[in-house]
Parts: C-alpha cells; structure tokens; sequence
C-alpha cells in the first residue's frame, strides 16, 4: 500500500467527486423515515428539588396578623349599621346590638384598663348578618329531617324506661313543700341560698368528672357564655377550669362569670369554679346571645415597657435593668399552669428587694406579656424589661410595707419578775421615764398580740440573751402566775429592767390558741353565738360562796411565791 500511494497519476478516491454538487430543490428527495419513533423522554430529575409551598386558602387565613392596618381612634363609636354600632370605650372594643342585655365583646375578663390607640382592621361586625338563618360555610344547607326527634328538658322529662335518652336533672333542688317558679330576673332564677348539704350533695359527683368548659388565655370569650348553657341543660352544676393567664387575678373571672351567665358560684379550688343555674333556671325561657363566627383582631395598646418609666431617669432605669440581669427569680412559671398565688408571692419578695424577676423560658410572648400588665395592676409594680423571657419589676417609688409598724408598747424598766402580785401596783410609780420598743408584724399577728396581752396570757421579755435553762424557769413562774392572775387579780406586764435586745419574744399558751379567731374565718348562720356569751365575766358565773385566793390554782401560785422569795433570801446572804 505505501508503494501503491507513492506512484505518480493515482487517486485512491478517484470514485469520489472533489466538489459536491450543488443542492437541487427539485431532484432531491427527503430522507426515509426511521422505522421506529424516537422516544421523547422527560427532563431528568435534579437530586435536590425545590418544595414549592402550595397557596394557603384566603378564606382560612388572619389578614390581621400580617396586615400593616393601623387606624388611630379615640374613645366613642367609631362604626354604625343601623341600630348595631362597634364602640371603642373602657373595656377596649365592644359591639352594641339592639335588645342585648350588655355590651358584646371577644374576651370580659382578659381585657387590659388601658384604652386602645388604634385598632389593626376595620371596624365590622363578628357575628351573623340578621339577613342569614346560618353561618355560610360554602355548601347549601341540608334538607330537612323526616325523623322526628322528641327533645325532653327539666320540665318536660322523659317517660321512665325510655332508651337512648340522656339524663336530665330536674330543677331545684326546693326544700320540702316548695315547687319552681318562673323566674326572669337573675335573685328569681336562683332561688334561696344553697345550704352546706345542697352544696355538697351537687359537687361531690363533679369533683372527678371531666365534663367541664376549660377557660384559657383568652379568659371569659362569648361563645363561652352559650356552651355554659348547654352544660346546664343536662345538668345543674356547670364545672370551669381555667388554666394560664387568667388564673393571676381569679376574683375578676369569678366576677365576669357570675355577671354575664347570671349563675352562682358554689364552690371554687384553685382554678376550678363550680356555677350553679339556679333553682328556677329553665332551659327554654335562657337568654340567647349571636355567636361569634370569628375572632375580631385586637386593638394596639400602649407600650408596657417604657424607657424611663415613673419618675426615673434613663440611665437609673438602665441601672435597675442591668442589677435585674444578676437577680435570680422567685419562681419558674409553667406554660398552662395555675397562677393563684403569684401576686401575693412579688408583694413577699419586694419585703426584701426593690427588684423581683419572674422565670418564664417556655411559655408564648403573649402570654408572660399579659401576666406583667396584670401584676402592674395587681400588685402595684413598675415593668423594666421582658429580656431572655423574663419579667423584670420594680416597686417604685410609692411603694410600701404590707406590714406596718406595731403598737408602741410601754415597758415599766424596774418591774420583776421576782416582785410578785403584791409589788405590781407600785412597780409601774417606781419606773422612771419609759422605754417604748416597735414589733413588726402582720395584721393577724398583731391582733392575737393584743387580745393575749389584754387577756392575760402573754408575757414579755426584753432580754434576748436569755439561756434556755433561765427561759424554760421565768416561762415555768409566768404559767403559775397567769393561772392566780385569772382567779384573784387583775393582768400585769412583766419586764426586765437591764434590757438590751431591740426584739420582744411573745410567749403564749398553746392550749388557749383557739380563743383568738382570725379575721378571715368564715363561720355558719348555725355556728354563730351571741356576743353577750363571750362578754359575761367567769367570776360573775362563780359560786359567790367561794372566797377569792381559795382555789388550788391559788395555793400552788401562794406556794411559788414564797419559795421564790425564800430563795432571794438566800442569794442575798
């Protein structure tokens, strides 16, 4: 082949033309068709695909959450359709319908005291036009069923043996020979007081059923007050449990339920409250209130934390915020949980520190957000900051003590322990200029102070460096001589005269513990007894032939007091 390619003249692709021919249109022809179709196959799919979100419904979303719709208002109407008009007033936003007992609103009890500013939408109404029987809810409504269903309630109750009726309890409970009455005021619908027994007899079944109505952050809403009634239709004690926010100020929710269900409350356990209908309550006569097809947007308040707020500068109030970061709190809030005690525990703390902060790591910003607007009412306090999830308080500068200052007491400086019952009527001439001493305490602990010192059954000591031996001895005389003083004389205070201490110990009989009464003791219309009982004097009630100082409580005191007065003897010498 090399030989062949080197000779002169020789084309070895002589059978090809060296230039192609020129493409005629007409003369060519198209090329054959493939027997089989190319496949056209899809894209290849990318290992990392981008999840596209598909479009939420408009009908199910909240164009307040996001909206930017701000629109200043002041205190008055602010929109009108016909005889319905939204009012903006000191319960925040509230709808005003023809022929409605009161004022219409979201939430009675979570409401904040400070005024709106603006509201996040426009005004409208969230209840039912009067035009529309029902809600629309996109389909048309259902025919009507043939069936007929007999419906039984308190007056009309179903014959005995009857199945696949649930129970309905009758009106009442009436004492005996007493028949319900129709009542339309909310005294008539109630009735009589329920007695201890009746109260009983309706809680003790609830205390362990979980058919109740739960009341969240939201507090007391509308549509609550129709699903109470729907409790008292079958039955006549409606549970509420309530849980969260609400649960810091429960007198007020106590207060909304009562006023707006027009029931009462019987029995109340942290936060569970049992509500009564009432002896007269019936079903069918109830008052019946619109719903709400959906929550209206709440209005804008004024900020809780404020630079410098009350009287204090910038740079102090940044000072506070910067010692709060340091402070460990009081108490770790949990998310849904009771909160009854909470505003008494910040007034113990500000006892010893002017700033208290709350743990609430877990818990919705709404949620500890509201907790610190109530306790700036509730306790009073100042809010500094809700940083890291926590509340920051200050107790300003108008605070004061939950305990004042107690009595001051005149303590004669040579009264003995020693000078018995013959000296105590010179010891208070002998004394000279007295020494007055100041005992903090609470309230309750100044009144049973009181009524032991005026009783007789206490005793004071102004030396603190007492050993127990000297105590357990002037406790052991003073025993002997409060028993004399109560059948032969009148009552003394006894002091010390080398008194150093700046505290006064009070001494008191615990078996004569049950005669002081505190204030908020709650007693029955049976347990109640007349005062002239308590005010007749024991020596008034004595047999008159009985001599003063015969008894044998005066003879031990007798014996007391001369050994005591022997023993000075022989110290002396």
């Amino acid at each position: 082949m090399p030989i062949i390619a080197s000779l002169p003249g020789i084309n070895l692709f002589s059978s090809l033309p060296s230039n192609p021919p020129p493409n005629d249109a007409a003369s060519s022809t198209p090329p054959p068709t493939p027997p089989i179709p190319i496949p056209k196959y899809p894209p290849p799919r990318k290992r990392n695909p981008q999840t596209v979100q598909p479009r939420s419904n408009p009908a199910l979303s909240f164009p307040h959450r996001r909206s930017h719709y701000r629109k200043p208002v002041r205190k008055g109407v602010i929109s009108t359709d016909g005889d319905r008009s939204v009012v903006i007033g000191e319960n925040g936003v509230s709808y005003q319908l023809p022929g409605a007992p009161f004022e219409f609103q979201y939430s009675y009890s979570e409401t904040p005291k400070a005024e709106p500013i603006a509201i996040r939408e426009p005004a409208f109404f969230p209840f039912e036009p009067p035009t529309m029987s029902r809600p629309w809810t996109g389909k048309a409504p259902l025919k009507k069923s043939k069936k007929k269903i007999p419906l039984f309630d308190s007056f009309n109750p179903p014959p005995p043996g009857k199945k696949g009726v649930k129970h309905v309890q009758m009106p009442g409970p009436f004492p005996f020979g007493k028949y319900p009455k129709d009542g339309k005021t909310r005294e008539e619908i109630l009735g009589e007081p329920l007695k201890k027994w009746e109260i009983k007899m309706l809680v003790k079944p609830l205390l362990s059923d979980n058919r109740q109505v739960n009341l969240g952050r939201d507090g007391l809403t509308h549509n609550m007050l129709d699903l109470v009634h729907t409790h008292w239709k079958r039955r006549r004690v409606c549970k509420i449990k309530c849980k969260g926010v609400p649960t810091v100020d429960m007198d007020n929710v106590c207060r909304h339920i009562e006023e707006k269900t027009g029931g009462k409350i019987i029995h109340r356990v942290g936060g569970v409250v049992y509500l009564f209908r009432g002896r007269n309550y019936n079903y069918r006569t109830r008052p019946q209130y619109p719903l709400m097809l959906w929550k209206p947007a709440a209005p804008v308040y004024p900020k809780l934390i404020q630079e410098a707020p009350e009287g204090l500068t910038k740079a102090e109030a940044d000072e506070l915020r910067k010692k709060g970061k340091s402070l460990l709190p009081i108490c770790k809030l949990a998310k849904n949980g009771v909160y009854v005690s909470l505003v008494k525990d910040v007034r113990d703390a500000f006892e010893g520190s002017p700033l208290v902060k709350i743990d609430c790591k877990g818990m919705h910003a709404s949620d500890y957000k509201k907790i610190g607007s109530k306790l700036k009412e509730l306790v009073p306090c100042v809010l500094l900051s809700f940083d890291d999830e926590q509340i920051l308080m200050w107790r300003g500068h108008d605070w004061k003590s939950m305990y004042p200052e107690g009595p001051l007491t005149l303590v004669p400086g040579k009264a003995d322990i020693s000078s018995g019952l013959d000296d105590s009527a010179n010891s208070a001439d002998d004394c000279p200029t007295p020494k007055t001493k100041k005992v903090i305490s609470s309230r309750k602990m100044i009144s049973l102070w009181k009524r032991a010192i005026e009783s007789n059954k206490a005793l004071l000591l102004d030396e603190i460096d007492l050993g127990p031996d000297a105590l357990l001895e002037k406790v052991k005389e003073f025993e002997g001589i409060s028993l004399a003083i109560e059948h032969s004389s009148e009552a003394i205070i006894l002091s010390n005269e080398s008194s150093s201490g700046s505290s006064m110990t009070d001494l008191e009989d615990g078996s004569n513990m049950e005669d002081f009464g505190g204030e908020n003791d709650i007693y029955s219309d049976d347990d109640i007894i007349d005062d002239e009982d308590y005010d007749s004097d024991p020596l008034e009630e004595m047999d008159p032939s009985i001599p003063l100082g015969s008894l044998p409580v005066d003879r031990i005191a007798e014996r007391l007091r001369s050994e005591r007065k022997r023993n000075e003897g022989k110290n002396i010498n």
